[in-house]
């Protein structure tokens, strides 16, 4: 390879080279078992990253979809994730709904509160109040439906696709609209 592209390579990733612009994609795609799947991205070249989002999903059982094929599955709220060692879920519910939340969820080591975006900063402000530390706070993209997994296998596909798609350094966000059975969920924390 020629020492100049080597140098411009090394000087466009740093943003040393002028005219480097990024652009937010939002791609759609479907997993295994009809999963969707919302891929969220900043990129310089949307070619590149299109194509390597294509070939991660269908390399792992899934096809790339058209704008708007899953996005309306999707309703963009307010995500405050707080850990949930040391405070009880009576009190985050209580601070929570007060303050505006439309939903609270104990997710393993986490409570998830649910806002409507225009909320998020409100109960996550009351939240701080009431000396309760959120670890993120977040736009995110809800699912409006959800396609339940009763099969380990299937499951353990999908995982793989969506950490499979977080993997590309272009990738800022990956949503998807399952929802993992109990005794699937047990049998995945065995492992």
């Amino acid at each position: 390879m020629p020492r100049d592209n080597i140098e411009r390579a090394v000087k466009k990733g740093t943003g040393e080279l002028e005219g480097v612009s990024y652009e937010e994609v939002t791609y759609e795609g479907y997993g295994p078992s009809g999963v969707a799947i919302l891929i969220q991205a900043l990129t310089d070249n949307t070619n590149r990253t299109v194509s390597e989002v294509r070939s991660t999903l269908s390399k792992r059982g899934g096809n790339m979809g058209t704008p708007g094929s899953v996005a309306w599955m999707f309703e963009e709220k307010g995500l405050i994730t707080v850990p949930s060692e040391g405070t009880e879920f009576d009190t985050i519910f209580e601070a929570s709904v007060e303050a505006g939340a439309e939903d609270v969820q104990e997710s393993g080591e986490h409570f998830e509160i649910v806002t409507d975006r225009t909320e998020l900063y409100d109960v996550s402000a009351a939240l701080e109040q009431a000396n309760i530390t959120a670890e993120e706070a977040k736009l995110a993209q809800i699912p409006t439906t959800t396609v339940e997994l009763t099969e380990l296998d299937l499951a353990q596909k999908i995982l793989a696709l969506i950490e499979a798609l977080e993997d590309l350094d272009d990738v800022q966000d990956v949503w998807a609209n399952f929802d993992v059975s109990e005794t699937v969920a047990l049998a995945l924390e065995g492992e």
